[in-house]
């Protein structure tokens, strides 16, 4: 019996023009779509511009046709933005809400990711907010 040991690497994260250039081309040509979702990846979990992660899972969650495998990771990445800012717009929150329920509906739609990026904005959010409320820190925007 031969196993396969795979090893899990965080994509590195890219400069922003070069991450807006793939995510530009997987949006024209799916063949790219690999290349977009390590770019997005790499920024949304190591980047320190929340407002350009935002603004690439917006574009890519909302520009892409079903079935993308990138909708579902749209919305984990701005679940990590979520982790790792303690705030997102109301525009990205209302887009993983959507991309969420969608997956839910149809899994083939929509990967399931969408509703673990959810989840993980839910209870980040939430877990700042009540930070807030105690008075540890100050979140100025959910």
């Amino acid at each position: 019996m031969n196993h396969v040991h795979r090893r899990f690497q965080n994509p590195p994260s890219r400069s922003h023009d070069t991450v807006a250039e793939v995510i530009d081309r997987a949006l024209a040509d799916r063949r790219y779509e690999q290349a977009a979702i390590d770019a997005l990846v790499g920024v949304a979990l190591a980047d320190v511009d929340r407002v350009f992660i935002e603004h690439c899972c917006l574009k890519m969650g909302s520009s892409t046709s079903a079935g993308a495998a990138f909708l579902g990771v749209s919305a984990l990445c701005l679940g990590h933005a979520a982790r790792r800012f303690g705030r997102l717009s109301a525009e990205a929150i209302q887009l993983a809400g959507a991309l969420a329920a969608r997956a839910r509906h149809d899994p083939s739609d929509v990967s399931p990711n969408a509703v673990d990026g959810l989840g993980d904005i839910t209870w980040h959010l939430r877990r700042y907010k009540n930070r807030w409320h105690h008075g540890r820190h100050r979140v100025s925007s959910w």
